[in-house]
């Protein structure tokens, strides 16, 4: 799918479309590194949220996520306890899914229980591209930084960056595609 030219003169992906919030999401935020960790898990819980949905659904809910969800604060939502889950269930300013709520509950103890050991949940989730790269460095690979392993990593399938329309993402999507090929790729 081709860029789309917006009367502000500006080509945007296409998946953006034209709702002002979406272009503002694609203008300002995807795509921008981010290393808070409470950013982070926010942004993680609402992915989670948005599984089965669209995006723009997450994101034209996501002040009442925040509201709901004590601004994604792991050391609020880890006290949820029923009546917290069940007034949850009950808020159609959100997603309502226990499933994905007693989620981010439990989410919220795992991403406590990094800090209390002093992990930066940031540095947890340094791209694996960049791990990747670095052990082939030092393995002696060359040309091997981390936007060619990405590059890699997405054309022999362990990353599916297929758009959903794409003819090929379901087909790139089974477990036999994500690794378990037979070696000498047959």
């Amino acid at each position: 799918m081709a860029p789309i030219a917006h009367p502000d003169g500006l080509h945007r992906c296409a998946w953006c479309g034209t709702d002002p919030l979406y272009v503002a999401y694609h203008d300002e935020e995807w795509g921008v590194p981010e290393y808070d960790n409470r950013a982070l898990y926010e942004k993680l819980m609402l992915d989670g949220f948005q599984a089965g949905l669209s995006w723009i659904t997450i994101l034209r809910k996501r002040d009442n996520f925040r509201k709901a969800f004590d601004g994604f604060e792991p050391s609020a939502i880890v006290d949820y306890k029923t009546k917290k889950i069940e007034a949850l269930m009950q808020d159609a300013g959100i997603v309502r899914n226990r499933a994905k709520i007693v989620g981010a509950v439990a989410s919220a103890r795992a991403y406590l229980d990094m800090q209390d050991k002093g992990e930066s949940f940031s540095d947890f989730l340094t791209p694996l591209s960049r791990t990747i790269s670095k052990e082939l460095a030092g393995r002696g690979f060359k040309f091997c930084g981390p936007t060619i392993v990405y590059a890699f990593m997405q054309a022999v399938g362990m990353v599916n960056d297929h758009m959903v329309a794409c003819h090929r993402h379901a087909a790139c999507d089974t477990p036999v595609a994500r690794g378990a090929k037979k070696r000498g790729g047959k």
